[in-house]
């Protein structure tokens, strides 16, 4: 009997040994495949968006190669935010360890590059994420300043610029408070905007003018308020 006992053991355990080796095999396996997909649709969503600015750099933004090379962003950007999408609604936001090294940098670039609406949809999973320590606050906070400047509202970062049509040129949409941006942004572990900005876009930080576009950005708003109650 005590025979018996021991060898049902010894096969109880080797059957959960077969289970776990299996599950962690699985485990990886869709890993791999995750990281496989996010690397994918990193390479086709960048690298149409690189070319873009280096043809926009050289013939300005209305030129037809821009344009023509535009076209190709949109195309890929569609396909990639329906593959995000269901990655995301079916799995939830994934760890680090599942997503890869550039796994959440891919997601909130393509949900960056989405409408509005979408970002406005996944936004209370991208907050949740930070909380869970999946995701990293700078890519939260770009996204709400997205939200914010497609709204019209003064953004809270300084994570967004604009081409502005009537100058030809590019600049910061307005933020909240420019005085203390930084704090804000030392708050969560940003660089300063100033520093930001030139690494990023190559574009100076003025304080003094940044001020100036936010007082006449609140003065126009408000002016637009009161003729849309008039």
């Amino acid at each position: 009997m005590k025979y018996i006992l021991t060898s049902c053991l010894v096969l109880l355990l080797n059957c959960a040994n077969k289970t776990n080796s299996k599950e962690k095999l699985k485990t990886k396996e869709k890993q791999e495949s995750l990281v496989k997909i996010l690397e994918n649709i990193w390479t086709t969503e960048q690298t149409p968006i690189r070319l873009r600015d280096s043809l926009m750099s050289i013939y300005g933004v209305d030129s037809e190669l821009v344009k023509e090379q535009q076209a190709i962003v949109e195309k890929n950007h569609a396909i990639n935010e329906e593959k995000i999408r269901k990655i995301l609604d079916k799995n939830g936001w994934p760890t680090k360890e599942m997503s890869g090294n550039r796994g959440n940098w891919t997601i909130c670039n393509v949900i960056q590059h989405s409408d509005n609406e979408v970002r406005i949809q996944y936004l209370p999973m991208m907050r949740q994420a930070v909380m869970d320590k999946k995701l990293e606050p700078r890519f939260l906070v770009r996204a709400e300043d997205r939200i914010a400047t497609e709204r019209g509202d003064l953004q809270i970062y300084g994570g967004q610029m604009k081409y502005y049509p009537e100058t030809k040129s590019f600049n910061l949409w307005p933020v909240f408070d420019p005085k203390n941006i930084d704090k804000r942004r030392t708050k969560i572990g940003l660089d300063s905007i100033a520093i930001f900005l030139k690494n990023r876009f190559d574009f100076e930080w003025d304080l003094e003018e940044q001020i100036k576009r936010t007082e006449e950005f609140k003065l126009k708003k408000k002016e637009n308020n009161k003729k849309l109650t008039n």
